[in-house]
């Protein structure tokens, strides 16, 4: 498997655990909002971890980490990572897969078989301005409904997530997000940061304000709605 980034500790990227992240290469969108550009745009020039230092790690923090989570770029992109993931649970660890939705057969194949223990998906913006959203003109929205509706059967704990982003989202469209997601568990709000290492160009968070503004009103079709990033 192509990992181009390696963060050995994390308390944030899986809920509940201490966990170590995996940033695989390559990503079939190009949201111009996307914090990680590297990892789409550069990714030939980026340096590839042996999947073998990885494991090392995993072997020496036994008893410190519970789990892996694996993200990008777009993770299931890579041919072999139910290979990948068959290793670290053979070594007793949990998996979290972050994934844009554009591949839900192979999502499917890793819940069904046991092999996910939770589940994130980046929904880019309500379905009629999502190939604007993420400049990508071949965005497979009948795949993308798919995943979701395979998460809402509730086979694996899982939430979505938005990056909002000014100059794409109204509270208008974070409703529609929330009718198209209708009896969801979670949802978050996250609020976009320019990390300076971005696909596009002036892009700005909404005000603290709008952002509460967009959670309040669609708490009406989710469960759990709350914001993210935000003191």
């Amino acid at each position: 498997m192509r990992i181009n980034g390696f963060q050995k500790m994390t308390l944030l990227d899986f809920p509940g655990k201490v966990a170590c992240t995996v940033f695989t290469g390559g990503c079939n969108l190009r949201c111009p909002f996307c914090h990680n550009a590297l990892l789409v745009t550069e990714v030939a020039d980026l340096e590839v971890i042996p999947e073998e230092e990885v494991f090392s790690v995993l072997a020496k923090r036994r008893g410190i980490l519970d789990g892996v989570a694996i993200t990008g770029g777009e993770p299931l992109l890579q041919k072999d990572i139910r290979a990948f993931i068959e290793k670290v649970r053979a070594m007793g660890f949990s998996v979290k897969l972050d994934t844009n939705g554009t591949f839900p057969g192979k999502l499917k194949e890793l819940v069904l078989n046991g092999l996910v223990d939770y589940v994130a998906v980046d929904i880019k913006n309500c379905p009629e301005k999502y190939r604007e959203t993420t400049d990508a003109e071949n965005t497979d929205m009948d795949a993308i409904e798919e995943t979701v509706a395979f998460l809402l059967e509730g086979r694996v704990p899982y939430e979505f997530r938005t990056t909002v982003v000014r100059e794409f989202h109204t509270v208008e469209d974070i409703v529609k997000i929330g009718r198209w997601i209708y009896g969801a568990e979670h949802y978050y709000l996250q609020n976009f940061v320019d990390s300076g290492n971005l696909i596009g160009t002036d892009m700005h968070a909404v005000s603290r304000e709008e952002l509460f503004a967009m959670r309040d009103a669609v708490t009406q079709f989710v469960k759990d709605v709350q914001v993210r990033g935000v003191d």
